[in-house]
């Protein structure tokens, strides 16, 4: 009876041992694959980030008679039609009604006004894309304003599940064709420009942009003198 009972402890004792200890193995590698995943993410997404500004600096550098602008969100802009006469731009409490064509970075059409139709946006309150819903802030009615957005501020790694692949970074032409109180939202007192808008660089060089006084007037290039750098 003794020789049973201790059998049956010494079995018990060694299946705890077995348990704990495979409970152990199982918990270091999920801890040091987790690690190392994040790093690698890390890494890409720098990595991908970089290699869309150079591209993008590409795309500016080819193009010496057209002023780009640079922003403190990532992204650079241009003008097609510039409207001096207006000062209103989109802010919350506004609707904005604007044309879009969308391309990819070779300046193949992925969506053109066409396909999209007159799009409408209640400013801050709709979610679209994040470079369109910042972008849109420096325009004033009538103005076409092309958009140079890295994927991280346009539909990143998913994409828009249709046209618009993982990572893609994006050329996006819009013509903002009217301004409009939403009348649903309370009304106050405008104040000019966004505070959120601030002057932006001019980019053959990529300068990162300066904030000045909150007027409604356009954005101002400076000089191309000063070291590269960019603002993500």
């Amino acid at each position: 009876m003794n020789y049973i009972k201790l059998s049956i402890y010494t079995l018990l004792f060694a299946v705890l041992l077995v348990s704990c200890k495979q409970h152990e193995d199982a918990r270091r590698p999920i801890s040091r694959a987790s690690g190392s995943f994040m790093k690698k993410s890390v890494d890409r997404n720098k990595k991908l980030i970089a290699d869309e500004e150079s591209t993008f600096k590409k795309i500016i550098k080819s193009n010496p008679k057209v002023k780009y602008y640079a922003t403190r969100k990532g992204y650079w802009f241009s003008y097609d039609e510039r409207n001096s006469n207006e000062t209103q731009t989109p802010r919350k409490g506004y609707i904005a009604y604007f044309n879009l064509e969308v391309k990819d970075i070779k300046g193949n059409v992925i969506y053109s006004e066409a396909d999209l139709g007159p799009q409408t946006y209640y400013v801050d309150k709709q979610d679209i894309m994040m470079g369109l819903r910042d972008g849109i802030k420096y325009m004033h009615k009538n103005e076409t304003v092309t958009f140079l957005f890295p994927s991280h501020i346009a539909y990143g790694y998913h994409g828009d599940n249709k046209k618009i692949g993982p990572n893609e970074p994006l050329i996006c032409t819009v013509t903002l064709r009217n301004i409009v109180p939403d009348p649903a939202a309370p009304q106050t007192v405008p104040t000019g420009t966004p505070a959120a808008q601030t002057s932006a660089t001019a980019v053959p060089t990529g300068q990162t942009v300066k904030p000045v006084t909150p007027k409604p007037v356009a954005a101002k290039p400076v000089t191309q003198t000063k070291k590269d750098t960019i603002n993500p």
